[in-house]
């Protein structure tokens, strides 16, 4: 499952626990508990591409609750397969 986690983040764009746990068929507390794991062990790291200045941003639109949305990118520690 940290393989299927680790795809979905190199595709890029945001990644709400939610939308992920439904991919992934698992449950947000258990996406969150990956993520957690794979940013720790170094293998992922999250970065904030917001500066509030939403009218030109192209992930507008994924933004519903917050201007702040939470980006991840692997670190290359881990060949893609």
């Amino acid at each position: 499952m940290l393989e299927q986690l680790l795809k979905e983040i190199r595709r890029g764009g945001p990644l709400e626990t939610g939308k992920l746990a439904a991919r992934l068929n698992t449950s947000p507390q258990m996406v969150a508990a990956m993520l957690a794991h794979l940013q720790q062990t170094g293998h992922i790291q999250s970065y904030q591409a917001c500066d509030n200045l939403c009218a030109g941003c192209s992930l507008k639109s994924e933004c519903t609750s917050s201007p702040v949305i939470q980006l991840w990118q692997t670190t290359g520690k881990l060949q893609e397969k």
